[in-house]
């Protein structure tokens, strides 16, 4: 083939591009050698080239929270479906075993609504529903009946005692792959990650709450 090139590429041996004419071997060579070989100069560092892909999370707080929403979500599909079999939601059960833990004492409703493990933004309904199956009951003070007190009957406790089994089945396969020493650092984690959110909660239901 007489005509190696096409007149824009450059030549490598000399300045401005190389025109039809140009067919000399060794000219050919040098381009072929100059258009192949790497060019340590082009290639970009790694560590520019990790700065240049973008980040996945904003911050290393909003990766551990996300983290913390995502690992919640898988092991709370596994207490669902526990609870199911029930007919309860976790808050229910949540409430019935805070209730049971009072006993024979009777919560005013906000100071269950403030223990609850998750905020209750209707704990007059989930009361209702509870009481509805005869799992709960309501007290009224003879001096003032306007504070109500929740209790669990004989039947809360007895639906308790009933799923006992299925409820440490469920936190074994929650988190039963992790050892006790893991499990142990992960609860005190935990519980420095909300403490200071909770310190304002625990003061308005302090004042709230009735005497």
């Amino acid at each position: 083939m007489e005509v190696f090139v096409n007149r824009w590429r450059r030549c490598p041996s000399q300045e401005g591009f190389l025109a039809e004419s140009c067919v000399d071997d060794s000219c050919r060579d040098d381009y072929h050698d100059d258009m192949t070989k790497v060019k340590p100069h082009t290639r970009r560092p790694a560590g520019d080239r990790e700065a240049a892909q973008p980040l996945r999370f904003d911050s290393l707080e909003q990766e551990a929270y996300l983290n913390l929403w995502r690992t919640y979500d898988r092991l709370k599909a596994l207490e669902e479906g526990v609870f199911a079999e029930f007919d309860l939601s976790a808050q229910q059960y949540n409430a019935l075993r805070l209730l049971r833990d009072a006993a024979p004492e009777a919560l005013p409703t906000l100071v269950l609504s403030a223990r609850l493990v998750s905020r209750a933004p209707d704990i007059t309904r989930l009361v209702d529903r509870l009481e509805a199956r005869s799992l709960v009951r309501r007290e009224r003070l003879a001096h003032n009946r306007r504070v109500v007190r929740i209790a669990i009957t004989a039947e809360g406790d007895a639906l308790l005692e009933q799923m006992a089994e299925r409820v440490v089945d469920c936190g074994m396969k929650q988190l039963g792959h992790l050892p006790a020493t893991d499990l142990g650092t992960l609860i005190e984690l935990l519980k420095a990650a909300r403490r200071p959110h909770e310190a304002a909660d625990a003061g308005a239901a302090t004042i709230q709450s009735p005497a």
